[in-house]
């Protein structure tokens, strides 16, 4: 299924699951010669990432309450479908590739998951993950390509339209498009350009807007954990058809992880820090008068390799 959702489907998500997320901040930054730059915060999300706003849309619009979740994730969304199990008193089980971070895993099973460690990339866990989530009772949930993902993600827009009603541009990283494509279709005819960032390494909507459909990437880097996706997913790329798309350099979100630790004492992990690295390393450079957010999207990472 491809359809993007509509903005009355955002708005819908975003009062089911106004109960169960957090409504995270938006702090003004003095960064650039008089440019108003924001940073939404959703690393203070539950889970530390923005996943958690498509598993609640997800599980909530479940036409009978499910026995058990499953998940693939590289970690993030894993950690939030295990959050929402919890939280719901869901049984979960998350598959991961041997390369997700100890953090992470570690994480996983602090919030009770059963955790299946296959593969080297997301795609082979997603692949091992099917029979269990064929399984009669079973709900899955898949990290970016469906369309309750794609609908609750978008929900971070809303809020930043109500928090920056004059809002301009949005940066946001891309991994396989559900928080970016979201964040588009939320802004889908308005004034508000959506810029979406993504390392070289991991150049899924860049290759496909190149190529006019999605195609498969081999992902690599400093973020492949976060936005490490094969192939960017059918409705992300149908949202970001029109956004700017820029790239850049592992050593930039590297940079801009570190830049954030120091300036304003986030601790990002490198997926959260790639949409600032746009704006420090000069691969989306805003007008002086233009209002900026950039989403800070996740925080699953150790400070000691910081």
């Amino acid at each position: 299924m491809t359809a993007v959702p509509s903005r009355d489907d955002i708005a819908r998500a975003a009062v089911a699951i106004a109960p169960h997320v957090r409504r995270t901040p938006v702090v003004e930054i003095g960064y650039g010669a008089g440019s108003r730059t924001h940073l939404k915060l959703e690393l203070l999300q539950h889970a530390g990432s923005f996943k958690p706003r498509g598993a609640f849309t997800t599980v909530l619009a479940a036409p009978a309450r499910p026995e058990r979740l499953v998940a693939a994730s590289g970690g993030n969304h894993g950690l939030a479908v295990a959050h929402v199990g919890r939280s719901l008193g869901i049984p979960a089980e998350i598959f991961v590739p041997v390369s997700a971070p100890v953090v992470k895993v570690d994480g996983l099973r602090a919030l009770g998951a059963q955790v299946h460690l296959v593969g080297a990339t997301f795609a082979e866990a997603y692949a091992a993950s099917l029979d269990v989530a064929g399984a009669p009772g079973s709900l899955a949930l898949h990290a970016y390509d469906a369309p309750g993902t794609v609908t609750g993600q978008g929900t971070l827009a809303v809020e930043l339209e109500q928090d920056l009603p004059d809002l301009d541009t949005v940066v946001v990283a891309v991994g396989g498009g559900g928080l970016a494509g979201g964040v588009a279709a939320w802004f889908a005819g308005t004034s508000t350009r959506v810029v979406a960032v993504e390392p070289t390494g991991c150049p899924t909507l860049h290759e496909a807007l190149a190529a006019g459909a999605p195609v498969d990437v081999a992902p690599s880097g400093v973020a492949a954990d976060s936005l490490g996706a094969s192939r960017i997913g059918a409705i992300g790329f149908a949202a970001l058809r029109d956004a700017t798309s820029v790239l850049v350099d592992g050593a930039d979100v590297v940079e801009a992880r570190r830049w954030l630790w120091r300036e304003t004492r986030l601790l990002a992990e490198p997926g959260g820090a790639a949409a600032m690295a746009a704006l420090l390393s000069g691969a989306y450079v805003p007008a002086p008068d233009e209002r900026v957010a950039v989403v800070v999207c996740g925080g699953n990472s150790d400070p000691a390799d910081l």
